[in-house]
């Protein structure tokens, strides 16, 4: 047995697949794959690297051969603990297989690798008129192939929907180490919709090795406006109204004030002095329909009191704005060492009542730390 656990025959035949470049087992390794963006971690008893399917087909066979168990591992930014390792696992790292294999304008679909970065996807089928509508506030880092394992949304999932609305297709290596289809190039497919029963599975039904996802217009008019508020219940009063009265913008978060003590001396945003939340609301499509949307929504806004009302003037304010929402969590290291977030789904009728907890909860937590790291600086 060699240190970690792993057989020097099985290193040997993983190795062999791979190549010896591309199988890790050095502790310096494994202490990089041993997390994700949860707070739980555990060893794997390697990390494999391979570069297609039929290697991850290979991979797959020769771990049933040894009963060692496989977790397919994407850019691992996963709030839910779905690419760490349990049970002594050889983690399948599929970095390597990022290659966009083609943009179809005609059926607007693209076919792509797991290991192919979200908005890599969208920088390019842009160019196009087109976009991978999925945005998941790890954008920027997260990959296609985690998106389909943890069934990703992000802001904008509120008008499109998340993940599993966006692929038709998927070719995936099963426990068994064969290679299926599930779905197809078309919208459509006969039988068992078994592509939405893999997505959002973490890895335990397969390994999708191919995507293939829908494509949507890039709109014609985009506008995003920020809505300040001196009192948090307002900010949710806003928010029901809003989706109340029939309106479905492209995306509506909220920005509550812990999150904009963290967020303002990092990123600069210049919210007033006294806000308590804002309401970051985009729209989009025709011209008419997005003013239609935003004037209903400007206006509900305002009768819940809102103190300031910003709207983006072009494309580098919009990313500005979404910059403070997306990277807000990294900017809570200002506030506290570590910060644990899960997803929760709440009725519009108790979101006033669940914000006010969380944030008289968030701001006991945090004075009590800064008590404990007072104490402990004058040992």
């Amino acid at each position: 047995m060699i240190e970690n656990g792993l057989t020097k025959n099985a290193l040997e035949d993983f190795t062999a697949i791979v190549g010896k470049k591309y199988a890790l087992s050095s502790r310096e390794d494994l202490l990089v794959y041993e997390y994700d963006g949860s707070i739980d971690k555990n060893f794997p008893l390697a990390i494999l690297l391979p570069n297609n399917t039929q290697q991850v087909a290979d991979i797959v066979r020769t771990a049933n051969k040894y009963e060692i168990p496989v977790m397919p591992r994407g850019a691992a930014t996963s709030l839910s603990g779905g690419a760490i390792p349990l049970g002594g696992a050889v983690s399948i790292a599929l970095s390597r297989m990022n290659k966009i294999e083609e943009i179809n304008e005609a059926d607007k679909t693209a076919t792509v690798e797991p290991g192919v970065v979200n908005l890599e996807l969208s920088n390019v089928s842009r160019k196009k008129g087109l976009l991978f509508a999925p945005d998941p506030s790890s954008q920027k880092v997260c990959t296609i192939g985690g998106n389909i394992a943890e069934n990703a949304g992000g802001p904008h999932c509120l008008a499109v929907g998340s993940t599993t609305n966006h692929v038709i297709g998927l070719e995936v290596v099963t426990p068994a180490g064969d290679i299926i289809w599930l779905g197809g190039e078309n919208y459509e497919y006969p039988g068992y919709d078994l592509r939405s029963i893999f997505i959002g599975s973490e890895g335990t039904l397969g390994i999708a090795t191919k995507i293939i996802v829908k494509l949507v217009d890039v709109a014609p008019e985009v506008k995003t406006i920020v809505s300040s508020f001196s009192k948090m219940d307002s900010a949710c009063d806003s928010t029901s109204e809003i989706i109340g009265a029939g309106i479905i913008p492209a995306a509506l978060e909220m920005l509550d004030k812990v999150t904009l003590d963290a967020v303002e001396p990092v990123y600069h945003p210049g919210f007033a002095e006294g806000t308590e939340a804002v309401l970051l609301v985009e729209a989009e499509g025709s011209e008419q329909k997005v003013n239609d949307q935003m004037n209903k929504i400007i206006n509900i806004c305002k009768s819940n009191g809102a103190t300031e009302i910003r709207t983006a003037k072009n494309d580098i304010e919009r990313e500005e704005l979404w910059k403070t929402r997306k990277d807000a969590i990294g900017a809570m290291g200002t506030l506290a060492p570590n910060y644990y977030l899960v997803d929760g789904v709440v009725p519009r009728t108790q979101l006033k009542n669940m914000m006010n907890k969380k944030a008289s909860y968030l701001i006991n937590m945090i004075e009590k730390r800064k008590l404990i790291a007072s104490a402990v600086n004058k040992c």
